[in-house]
C-alpha cells in the first residue's frame, strides 16, 4: 500500500493553482471541471511526476472552515513537504513575500519553517537527516 493521493482545502482554487505552482514550484497535473465552479485539481513535485498527488479541494464544506480555522489558531500546520534545505527555501520564499509564522528552527536533526499558502493553511517545510 502506498499514499497515491491526499488533499488540502483550499479557499479558492484558482488563486491555489497558482501559489501552489508559480510560488512553491509543483507542476499541474490534473485540471477537470467538476460541477459548475469545481476542479478536480492536482499538482505534484517536478521532481517525482508519477508521485503523490496533492488535490486542491475546494473547501465549500462547513466543517472545513472550522477545522482549518481552528488549526491556524493554534499555529498547526495542515501539511508536511520536504526540502533539501529549508533555510535556502525559506529564503526563496520570503524574497517571493510568503509570509512565515515560524522562521527556520533546528530541532535535533530535523529543521523546520512554517508559511501561510495564502488559501486558508499553514503549512510546513522540513528538512530531515539523510
Amino acid at each position: 500500500m502506498k499514499i497515491h493521493l491526499t488533499s488540502i482545502f483550499v479557499d479558492d482554487q484558482a488563486k491555489a493553482l497558482h501559489f501552489y505552482t508559480e510560488i512553491l514550484g509543483f507542476v499541474k497535473k490534473h485540471d477537470v471541471p467538476v460541477g459548475e465552479q469545481d476542479r478536480w485539481l492536482t499538482v505534484v513535485s517536478p521532481e517525482e511526476p508519477g508521485g503523490t498527488e496533492l488535490l486542491l479541494e475546494p473547501a465549500g464544506h462547513p466543517a472545513a472552515k472550522t477545522y482549518r480555522d481552528a488549526l491556524v489558531q493554534d499555529g498547526i500546520p495542515l501539511a508536511q513537504f520536504a526540502v533539501d534545505d529549508v533555510q535556502a527555501e525559506y529564503e526563496r520564499l520570503d524574497g517571493l513575500g510568503v509570509r512565515f509564522t515560524q522562521e527556520p528552527l533546528e530541532m535535533g536533526p530535523v529543521t523546520t519553517a512554517v508559511f501561510d499558502d495564502t488559501c486558508g493553511n499553514l503549512i510546513q517545510i522540513a528538512t530531515q537527516p539523510q
